[in-house]
Formats: structure tokens, sequence, C-alpha cells
């Protein structure tokens, strides 16, 4: 073997010994790795656009009353004894509750009302139904929508588990009165008014019965 065929070997020894130290600093690349950014630690976690704080405050709540106001504290203990009671969801239902009443009222619908209403509050209702009755009077009403709804106050008894809850409405409807020969003697069935309503709702928490009871009107 001349000395041209030994030079070339050794060099190509020295050309695979610098490719594999080369591989073993660098290592591989095998399809889709993520890059670093500078300045990044890798094992650090990706910055979110938002934090989540466990036991923080009760959005349910906190979106519809003041926490620390009697309402606010009221609710919070209702949620201790009945987790899945929720403001929103009380809020719903007595929007739907109050186009219902309002409906069966103007309709001399006694048979609806007497599942929404303390007896309290049926009695008086069933007075002012039969007094119209009794004058032969009847009233065309139909409910347009609620403008406003929201909670003025809400209160707890720790003793006995019963919560109260006082809603403001603000309703849309057009309504008149119509003596028995169908003249309209009060209101304009054309004509939208805005009636307000001022209701307190109670119930025991904890109960079985889920429903509320309207137990308080005012304006």
């Amino acid at each position: 073997m001349n000395s041209a065929i030994i030079q070339l070997l050794v060099l190509a020894g020295i050309a695979v010994f610098l490719v594999l130290r080369l591989r073993n600093v660098l290592g591989t690349r095998d399809g889709y790795e993520p890059t670093v950014e500078r300045g990044r630690d890798p094992a650090s976690k990706p910055v979110r656009d938002f934090e989540v704080i466990e036991g923080g405050p009760d959005r349910d709540i906190s979106d519809n009353v003041d926490l620390e106001s009697r309402a606010g504290k009221a609710f919070g203990s209702m949620k201790r004894i009945e987790s899945e009671f929720s403001v929103s969801g009380f809020l719903d239902g007595a929007r739907q509750a109050y186009e219902i009443i309002l409906m069966a009222f103007e309709g001399d619908d006694l048979e609806t009302l007497r599942g929404f209403l303390s007896a309290d509050v049926y009695e008086s209702f069933e007075t002012v139904i039969k007094n119209r009755q009794a004058q032969n009077l009847t009233v065309k009403a139909n409910f347009i929508g609620v403008r406003e709804i929201k909670i003025t106050d809400a209160m707890f008894d720790s003793i006995n588990n019963e919560a109260e809850i006082t809603i403001k409405f603000v309703g849309e409807i057009t309504s008149c009165v119509n003596n028995v020969d169908g003249e309209v003697v009060e209101g304009d069935p054309d004509v939208i008014k805005r009636q307000k309503d001022v209701w307190t709702f109670a119930r025991i928490i904890g109960n079985e019965n889920p429903n509320w009871e309207l137990v308080a009107t005012g304006d």
C-alpha cells in the first residue's frame, strides 16, 4: 500500500470520528420538534392569557349583587346548603314566573295562580278577580316582555333555612278592561305600557320541593 492511500484512509477515519462527535453533542431532529424561545426556560410552563383562581369570588353571586351585601351573604348561605342553587338560574325562573302570574291574573286563571302564590297573596288576587267578575268586567292583555329584572334584596334565616328574594320587574304589556257588551271601559289595547312590580319569592332551602312561592307584592 503506497503512502497516498494510507493518507486518504487516515483522513477518512478522522472525518468519521468528527461526524460521530457532532451527533453526540447536537443530537438529531426527527419530524416536528417545538422550538424554545430565547430567554425562556424550556422546562417552564407556557404563559396563559388568563389565570384561574381557585376559591375565588363566586361570579354567579357577584354578577348580580355585592358579595358583602345582605343579599350576597344570603346567597352564599343558600349555596352552602344547596350547592346546585344558582342566582342566575333563579332569575331566569323568576322572569318566566312573572309572565305566567301576570297573565293568569289578567285572565282570571285562579287555578294557575294557586300553584305560584302563597295563601295570603292568593287571597288578595282572588278578591280582585272575583270583584271584577261580579261587575262583568274582563281584561284583554298581551304580554310584550320584561324590560328590566333586578335583585333588590335577599335574606336567609339559618334557623329554618327559609330564603326570601326580592325582585324588581319592569314589564311591557298591552291591556284593556271590557264590560259585558265588549266595550273598552279602561286602558287601550293598542298602547304598550310599562308596569313596575316588586315581588318577593320565598322557599325553604334544602327542601325537596324546588318551587318558589310569591309571598309579597309591591311597586
